[in-house]
């Protein structure tokens, strides 16, 4: 079970990339973000709707039944999901790709998030949705978990779900059943100061929401190994770390936060979803230090069993500076802040696999959130030359500006399978 299998698309659009849009390792099953394209040709045309039918609707069935047959083409199936997040290019495509997932796939629902995003690698796609599942092989059980009074978000999303030793935490916001902000988590209209909406979301989110969460799952803050937050208002993240490490002091976690264009509620500022540990596999998390810069991520790197997590990993270099951030601007036709800085964030990955005693060639999931989608092909370019021919499993959304350091045009979010040896 320690191998790794990778789908790969060798020419991807007609271009030289070598795209992995899923893989095996061990006894998981990585999808990256799919869309609805010909990852051959680039091409939308299949997914035109005929005359009465719905275009996001269309559109969400492509993306579906590719995830379905990446799936099947890994050994697994969509019954073995545990983790799906889905990022959309507006409000209005969340509800038609919801329908025709729950026309597709029934009621088996992994833990979900769905955030919106300025765009996806594609200019015509409006979701971009990819997924974790337990290939078969592994013989563990994928269950939901459904306390009382935990609400996901709607659509039949269970709020965690269990598999093996692992918890799959869906994406909360501080709501109320789902569909409105928690009165508890508001500030009162009257108040000048003394609370801030960012500030009373999260401390809502982690103390109501998610603690009792974790608790029901067999789970505990001390055994989370990640945590993906997204933030309606990039300037939120000082005011976010201080409750964050208020009530995760001394508790390592891998961190990665990123701003988003929308969520579900309109007033939120936050949604997090989180992978842990169950509590008797509590030894099994691990800290791997690497010497990397201050301000390159926001966590530490986490090794839960045979899964590698870093934190979001940005461009930061020695000085504190972002690698290429005062000359970039003037070249954003080569692309130059995306190959510069995705160098400098290979330097740092390299050096995490490097402690850890594995290498980049087990990526598994590879997130790129950038500023703008025209810095991509240098993250490509830089892949290549780092790797050569090592398929990339990459997955490319445009988020609001700005990102945590000052200057970085991207945040990578990595999954590297590192088996034990």
């Amino acid at each position: 079970m320690n191998e790794i299998v990778k789908a790969v698309v060798p020419h991807l659009a007609g271009t030289a990339i070598r795209h992995a849009p899923a893989v095996k390792a061990g006894p998981w099953v990585f999808v990256t973000g799919q869309e609805a394209i010909d990852p051959a040709t680039g091409a939308t045309g299949g997914n035109a709707p005929k005359i009465g039918e719905s275009r996001r609707r269309r559109e969400g069935e492509a993306v579906i039944a590719e995830l379905r047959r990446l799936l099947g083409e890994m050994g697994t199936d969509w019954s073995r999901s545990v983790r799906v997040d889905q990022f959309y290019t507006s409000p209005d495509a969340v509800n038609p790709y919801h329908r025709a997932r729950r026309h597709a796939v029934g009621d088996h629902l992994p833990a979900s998030t769905s955030v919106v995003v300025d765009r996806c690698l594609a200019a015509t796609s409006s979701v971009s949705a990819g997924l974790i599942a337990a290939h078969p092989d592994a013989g563990h059980d994928v269950a939901a978990v459904h306390p009382p009074g935990t609400e996901a978000g709607g659509h039949g999303v269970p709020p965690a779900v269990t598999c093996g030793e692992f918890v799959f935490v869906s994406g909360h916001m501080a709501s109320q059943s789902g569909e409105r902000l928690d009165p508890r988590a508001a500030v009162p209209p009257d108040m000048r100061w003394g609370a801030s909406a960012i500030r009373r979301q999260t401390e809502h989110l982690i103390a109501h929401q998610l603690t009792p969460l974790l608790e029901a799952a067999g789970s505990s803050w001390e055994t989370v190994v990640k945590a993906q937050v997204f933030l309606g208002d990039g300037d939120d993240l000082p005011e976010f770390l201080e409750v964050w490490s208020e009530h995760l002091n001394g508790i390592p976690c891998a961190l990665t936060v990123v701003p988003a264009a929308a969520f579900r509620i309109a007033q939120g500022r936050i949604e997090m979803n989180l992978v842990a540990l169950r509590n008797e596999a509590a030894g099994r998390k691990t800290v791997v230090e690497a010497g990397l810069p201050h301000g390159a991520a926001l966590g530490p790197c986490v090794r839960a069993g045979d899964l590698l997590l870093p934190s979001g990993l940005m461009a930061v270099r020695a000085d504190g500076a972002v690698a290429g951030a005062g000359i970039s601007p003037t070249l954003d036709g080569l692309a130059h802040a995306g190959h510069l800085q995705a160098a400098t964030i290979y330097d740092h990955a390299d050096a995490l696999c490097a402690a850890a005693g594995t290498s980049m060639a087990g990526a598994v999931r590879a997130q790129y959130f950038v500023t703008a989608v025209h810095d991509f092909p240098g993250v490509t370019a830089a892949w290549a030359a780092r790797y050569g021919d090592e398929p990339h499993p990459f997955w490319c959304l445009q988020v609001p500006r700005p990102l945590p350091a000052l200057g970085a045009a991207l945040v990578a979010d990595f999954w590297i399978y590192a088996p034990e040896r």
